[in-house]
């Protein structure tokens, strides 16, 4: 009868006494109780308590964690924006008592010194400062936590301002401000990009225009220059100038009608082009020019009347042509 009430109480042992072992894990801290009252604290391996004297109140995570906090503020310029603080931080090893016992939560409390500092940085700057100068912000939130929170055993390692993001409507508003600034300076390239074609344009019709009239002036030079010579050879045959003037006018028309002739594709017409258009042409051209002569004797004997004498050097005549059977003395 006794051996069969000792082996229950020897399996009953046997687990109170298994139940005074336990593990802490890497990194982190386990906090012993004895009677409701601290006793100590346990780090990472296999760990014995006093069963039923002794007991785990809880464990602490040494690791170095990251709590994201979204803050909605206003700026200097009147603009809501919300920013997203992410804060780094870590229990201090030797400090793991206060973090345990003098903080209840300590993710509320971080949250709440987040939001305290936040709301007193950012209302003094405009929206566009906020954007440059956020590594300021997120300083200001790390001396203020880590003055706070050092008390209670937590370590600050890093605060990033890692979002900025304003209304929605300040978005868009900001995004066609962007917008029309660079469609402002596309159009200013554009229209430099037009001045230089119409500068270079204009540039190239006047050397053309340059040269086309310099061509044309030679051409006209030219054309006198071998009218003058046509006229010089009539001359040494007995044409005198106005029957070589006449004549030369008259050898361009019929040029110019073989010209048209010769054209398959054109549309030009040259009038008058009947037949007897050449002899009406020279005998006009003579009777102009003979008439011509008549009033310029006219004027000169005017002129002369009234003791108006020309300053103009006389033209040298040209010597009579000698008829056959006079004697020529030289």
């Amino acid at each position: 009868m006794g051996g069969f009430i000792f082996i229950p109480l020897l399996v009953v042992g046997f687990f109170i006494l298994l139940a005074g072992f336990f593990t802490v894990k890497q990194q982190t801290a386990a906090v012993v109780e004895r009677f409701g009252k601290f006793h100590s604290i346990r780090h990472s391996g296999l760990q014995l308590k006093i069963p039923l004297v002794d007991r785990i109140a809880g464990r602490i995570n040494l690791k170095i964690q990251q709590l994201d906090v979204i803050v909605e503020t206003k700026t200097k310029d009147d603009v809501f924006v919300r920013l997203k603080i992410s804060v780094q931080f870590q229990v201090l090893e030797q400090k793991v008592y206060d973090a345990f016992y003098k903080l209840q939560n300590p993710h509320d409390q971080v949250t709440s010194y987040v939001f305290d500092v936040v709301r007193a940085e950012v209302p003094k700057m405009k929206l566009d400062d906020v954007f440059e100068r956020k590594d300021d912000v997120a300083i200001a939130v790390k001396s203020e936590l880590n003055e706070a929170m050092s008390t209670y055993g937590y370590d600050i390692i890093k605060t990033l301002v890692t979002d900025i993001d304003p209304d929605v409507q300040v978005k868009e508003a900001m995004n066609r401000i962007n917008a029309a600034e660079r469609e402002k300076v596309a159009a200013e390239f554009e229209a430099e990009a037009e001045r230089i074609k119409i500068v270079a344009k204009a540039r190239a019709e006047a050397e053309s225009k340059r040269l086309q009239g310099q061509g044309i002036a030679d051409q006209r030079r030219e054309i006198a220059r071998g009218l003058e010579e046509s006229v010089d050879v009539l001359n040494n045959v007995g044409i005198n100038s106005q029957e070589a003037s006449a004549l030369i006018v008259v050898t361009q028309h019929y040029d110019t009608l073989q010209s048209i002739g010769e054209a398959t594709n054109t549309n030009l017409i040259l009038l008058p082009n009947s037949p007897q258009a050449g002899s009406d042409m020279l005998n006009n051209m003579i009777a102009s020019f003979v008439a011509s002569n008549q009033i310029g004797e006219q004027m000169k004997k005017e002129n002369i009347e009234r003791g108006i004498v020309s300053k103009k050097k006389p033209k040298r005549q040209a010597p009579p042509r000698a008829e056959e059977g006079d004697d020529l003395n030289y």
